[in-house]
């Protein structure tokens, strides 16, 4: 997706994972902490250095990560997936953007290593994030898409998103043009939302499976 993702536990229902039993892999969703941030940062330079998916052009290191992190931890969550063999992703939300009328509505991404894809991980990671989002009070989530990747659409879309418009040419990275498509997902209805604004409902909640 363009560019524009606490210390305890508390407890909540376990999400098994497929197939889970004796043997096979188990996977945790759990809260941000600043030690993943190396991780997060290997793996968003991989789809920098390597992909259209982030389009980024100069990679970024674990400090600048963990600052975003920090400076909006309070409103905007970020989940870590975990695999028995350690750190296999991460999702986060953020500023769609920046005027106070907008703040009801974030933005998500996901990013997952290789051997995390197309074994439900990703749908489960993504479906927590939107459960945090929820949560904060959070009207809606945006997904933005860097087209064509079939395998984001159908994640967005398996999990009510809807499609609501494409920008063409939205973005020059190596060496050609690419379209960017947004869809939306509604998390409440139409009534006046807290005037606060949305806050994360905190950093001990985790998920297993």
């Amino acid at each position: 997706m363009p560019d524009e993702p606490p210390d305890t536990t508390r407890h909540s229902t376990p999400r098994p994972a497929p197939g889970s039993g004796p043997g096979v892999r188990r996977e945790q969703i759990r809260a941000c902490t600043p030690e993943d941030f190396d991780e997060i940062a290997r793996l968003t330079n991989h789809f920098i250095t390597h992909t259209c998916v982030h389009f980024g052009y100069t990679p970024v290191t674990a400090d600048e990560l963990r600052q975003t992190w920090e400076a909006a931890r309070g409103r905007y969550p970020w989940l870590v997936l975990e695999l028995q063999d350690g750190f296999a992703g991460f999702t986060k939300a953020g500023v769609w953007r920046a005027r106070e009328a907008y703040q009801w509505t974030a933005e998500a991404g996901i990013y997952l290593d290789q051997r995390a894809q197309g074994r439900g991980h990703g749908s489960r990671l993504y479906a927590a994030l939107i459960d945090e989002l929820r949560l904060a009070g959070f009207q809606s989530v945006i997904g933005g898409i860097t087209l064509p990747n079939p395998a984001s659409v159908r994640l967005h879309e398996a999990l009510g998103f809807t499609p609501v418009g494409t920008f063409r040419r939205a973005g020059f990275k190596f060496g050609q043009w690419h379209d960017v498509g947004f869809w939306q997902l509604p998390l409440r209805g139409a009534e006046p939302p807290c005037a606060s604004g949305p806050a994360s409902p905190g950093p001990d909640r985790v998920h297993q499976g």
